[in-house]
């Protein structure tokens, strides 16, 4: 493909991929990882194992949905800015439409604790699994690195939230700077053949400023004009700009804007079962807010709103960054630099074992039968070489079985 023309084979491309992705990535966002690292890096074969894992670092450091992010920038480095949003319709439509629909028959859509659901979950555990053991042999191959993943690993455990995944990113940095050497692999004229395309530093300076406008901005707009569109966008928006550590993070936010009485808010028992029900699809947790769209109006509206929820929860995202994007790529070429990001790429794999122990393995192997369902899993994932989908289909039809 040429790098500086546009193509709209490229871009079918990057859609459909993403769209595939999104009807099968079951398991939030630190599992969304493995899936897209088994499609984009070693079937696909976009960008390779360090660039995968520079921008999964770049996407930790910004708030927002990680996943989401980081299918934004894979798609940008096929298509341009205009590929990175057909990698986030098509990742994010799937999901979207489901919890549009749950929206629409919620009281007669029964999830509960059906089998196949705790099936998805297992393919869940061991596709995280097997992402941690590819990318340490890459990310960690050595002793100090090793100990870097493993010690991020451990602090990630032990300080919950968002500080236990930025704090040991910042150690591990640190670290890397002093004890590790620079980056030597090949570029072509200075730049990653796998670096993702971006707009000049005067639009990512634009992006910066329509993110901190809009941010600052909205909430005051809300209360002058007493709009409750505003106030509902604002309500998105700020949820999108202020999260880290995941989709589970924004629910105590969304829950503070649209939990309660009056305009633009849900009853107790409408959030939570919305919420229950995001669980069980694929996709990233953040269609969540197609569901709380849908469910505030009524009639034709619903469908409007649910689409200005997505925009207005995602946007924060898509703006920070394509906004930070060429700096990470100047940055990543100062030797400095990369010795630190280095080190950031071993604790990106102890961030990721943390999370395949608590909440991923933790919340879901409840039975030592499930335990060894998930070791059969992990091995026709890692010694068969078969591909997600087929574990994820091989996970729902055991879990109807016997699960």
């Amino acid at each position: 493909m040429n790098r500086r023309g546009f193509s709209f084979a490229a871009l079918w491309e990057v859609f459909w991929t993403a769209c595939k992705l999104g009807l099968t990535s079951f398991g939030g966002p630190i599992a969304h990882i493995g899936y897209f690292r088994d499609e984009y890096v070693v079937r696909r074969q976009w960008l390779n194992e360090r660039a995968f894992a520079d921008l999964v670092a770049l996407c930790q450091f910004l708030p927002g949905p990680a996943s989401s992010q980081l299918g934004m920038a894979i798609g940008a480095g096929r298509a341009g800015i205009i590929g990175a949003i057909a990698a986030w319709i098509g990742f994010t439509l799937p999901s979207a439409i489901l919890m549009i629909a749950f929206a629409y028959g919620a009281d007669v859509i029964l999830l509960g604790d059906a089998g196949w659901l705790q099936g998805l979950k297992l393919a869940a555990v061991a596709i995280v699994a097997q992402a941690v053991w590819s990318m340490s042999r890459t990310l960690a191959p050595d002793r100090l690195r090793g100990t870097l993943a493993l010690g991020a690993a451990g602090m990630a455990i032990l300080l919950p939230g968002m500080w236990g995944q930025l704090l040991p990113l910042l150690l591990c940095a640190g670290i890397g700077f002093v004890l590790l050497k620079p980056q030597e692999e090949t570029a072509v004229n200075g730049k990653d053949q796998n670096a993702p395309r971006t707009t000049g530093r005067v639009a990512a300076v634009c992006m910066l400023v329509l993110f901190f406008l809009l941010l600052f901005l909205l909430p005051l707009l809300s209360r002058w004009t007493g709009s409750a569109l505003l106030s509902f966008i604002d309500g998105f928006f700020r949820a999108g700009s202020l999260v880290f550590g995941g989709g589970h993070v924004v629910l105590p936010m969304l829950e503070d804007a649209f939990l309660g009485t009056g305009v633009n808010q849900l009853t107790n028992d409408q959030f939570m079962s919305g919420y229950g029900a995001v669980q069980a699809v694929p996709g990233p947790l953040f269609t969540f807010a197609a569901y709380i769209g849908a469910a505030i109006q009524d009639g034709r509206m619903r469908i409007v709103y649910a689409g200005i929820a997505l925009a207005a929860i995602f946007l924060p995202s898509f703006l920070l960054l394509i906004g930070a994007l060429p700096y990470w790529e100047s940055l990543k070429k100062n030797r400095a630099a990369q010795a630190a990001l280095k080190g950031v790429n071993a604790g990106i794999v102890g961030i990721l074992l943390a999370a395949l122990y608590d909440p991923i393995f933790v919340d879901t192997v409840k039975t030592s039968i499930q335990f060894v369902f998930v070791i059969v899993l992990f091995i026709f994932l890692q010694l068969w070489k078969r591909p997600p989908w087929q574990a994820v289909l091989l996970a729902a039809i055991a879990g109807l079985l016997f699960l």
